[in-house]
Formats: C-alpha cells, sequence, structure tokens
C-alpha cells in the first residue's frame, strides 16, 4: 500500500497529522538539511520558517538560504524587542541574500487595549506573550500548510519528545534541529563563519523581549534568563492559545 507520501492528492486533501506521523517515521535519522531539503520539496510554496533572529537562528537561517534563499521567513516584530535584534535581523538578511522576509507585528487595537502602560509584561506575561506573539504568528502562517522551527530537545523539558515533523491545529511543524546541542549550533555558527547575535557576548545566551529576558551567570542553564523567577517556559506560540484551548497558555 502506498503512503501519504507516495500519494498523489493535492496537498490540503492529506490529513496533516498522517502526513506527520509518515515523514517523522521516514526520515527520523535523517540530518538537518535532509529534513529542510524534504520540508521545502514536500510543501513547495506553503512553508515558512518561522525565525527570531535570536542568538541560535543563524543556523537555520543559513541552511534555508543556502537550499531558496526565496523561502519566506516570518519574523515576529513584538515591539519589545532589543533593538540590537532588529539590527542583527537586518545584517543577518542582508548577508544570507533572503528575498521574502516577512514581518508580522501584533494587532494595534489589541495592544491599545489590553497594554496600554506597556507594563503587561510584568502583570500577566502569558497574555502579553499571546497578543505579541501567538496572535500576530497565527494570521501570518493562514497561507502556509507547514512551518519551521529551531526548536531543540534539550532547550527544556517541554521540548525533550520533539519529532522533526509534528502537526498541530491543521498545519505541519518542522524541527530540523531537533536532536541538536549547544555544541552542534556552536560548531555550526564558527564552521560556516556567521555572525553573533550581538547581545550573546553581553550575557544573553536565549534572546526574547527586553523585559522577559535577563543576563545569564556563567553555570546557569542557557534560558535561565527568559521569564527569570516565573514558572513559564514557552512563549505559547508552541501551545494552544485561550482562544484555541479554552485553558490559557
Amino acid at each position: 500500500m502506498d503512503s501519504v507520501l507516495d500519494r498523489p492528492e493535492p496537498l490540503s486533501a492529506v490529513d496533516p497529522e498522517a502526513r506527520a506521523i509518515a515523514l517523522a517515521a521516514q526520515y527520523h535519522d535523517a540530518d538537518a538539511q535532509t529534513l529542510l531539503r524534504v520540508a521545502l520539496s514536500q510543501f513547495k510554496g506553503g512553508i515558512a520558517l518561522v525565525s527570531s533572529f535570536g542568538a541560535e537562528s543563524a543556523v537555520l537561517l543559513h541552511m534555508v538560504a543556502e537550499i531558496d534563499a526565496a523561502t519566506p521567513v516570518i519574523f515576529l516584530d513584538t515591539g519589545r524587542l532589543f533593538a540590537q535584534t532588529l539590527l542583527y535581523r537586518n545584517e543577518l538578511a542582508r548577508r544570507l541574500g533572503l528575498t521574502d522576509l516577512r514581518t508580522a507585528h501584533p494587532r494595534a487595537a489589541l495592544v491599545a487595549q489590553e497594554d496600554p502602560d506597556r507594563l503587561l509584561a510584568y502583570r500577566d506575561p502569558d497574555m502579553c506573550c499571546w497578543i505579541r506573539k501567538v496572535d500576530p504568528l497565527d494570521t501570518a502562517l493562514e497561507p502556509f500548510a507547514a512551518w519551521i522551527t529551531g526548536r531543540k530537545r534539550h532547550q527544556a523539558a517541554t521540548r525533550s519528545s520533539l519529532l522533526p515533523f509534528e502537526a498541530e491545529a491543521g498545519k505541519i511543524k518542522v524541527n530540523p534541529l531537533a536532536d541538536w546541542s549547544a555544541a552542534d549550533v556552536a560548531n555550526y555558527l564558527t564552521r560556516h563563519d556567521l555572525p553573533p547575535h550581538p547581545l550573546v557576548a553581553d550575557g544573553y545566551p536565549s534572546i526574547g523581549c527586553a523585559p522577559c529576558t535577563s543576563r545569564v551567570a556563567s553555570g546557569e542553564d542557557a534560558r535561565a534568563g527568559r521569564w527569570r523567577g516565573k514558572s513559564k517556559v514557552e512563549c505559547g506560540i508552541h501551545v494552544q492559545s485561550p482562544e484555541k484551548s479554552g485553558s490559557g497558555i
């Protein structure tokens, strides 16, 4: 019997869950470049890379640029990012020759309603993330059947069982770096002479929005500076939103 990968049906006719399971089984031991080539081929015209242009983002951006620099790249400008991140985005996109960089913004009316004093990140970081990240990304991803993430299993307990292909909310998520270690990332950046995010040298090995990112001391986990002092470990774009789940993010 043919697998879902061999069927002639249009992409929209194939169940995302079945497709993700089949892809994950077939390419469970493939390297990152192979996974990317498969994903960009399987979902040609219907896939985007979502990038924070953070501390480790240059790896996937470089890999994608080498395969197809016209691949859509979605960047979430939350309005609370470090200025260095915006400058780094511009430098890296120019250096890699990315030709379809798309910047998604939160809805201005929603920000004005829920965060008029710009203190929501301190009062309710989950809702702040939903307004500034989850909601705009949902909109930006509407035209796509699949998207590429830079998540890795070692980053958090919530990511420990990552597969190279997953199905969520009717779309397929591709995780080419799921089994990469911090050393793998560092070696790739050095080997390809990729510029580091300027804040890495200043003690920020993991970089998000300015109000919720702090420096990390020697010996601390790389993500210890994200939402320091809170139980929160994910911004919400990789879990269901309040509107979808009814149970918060």
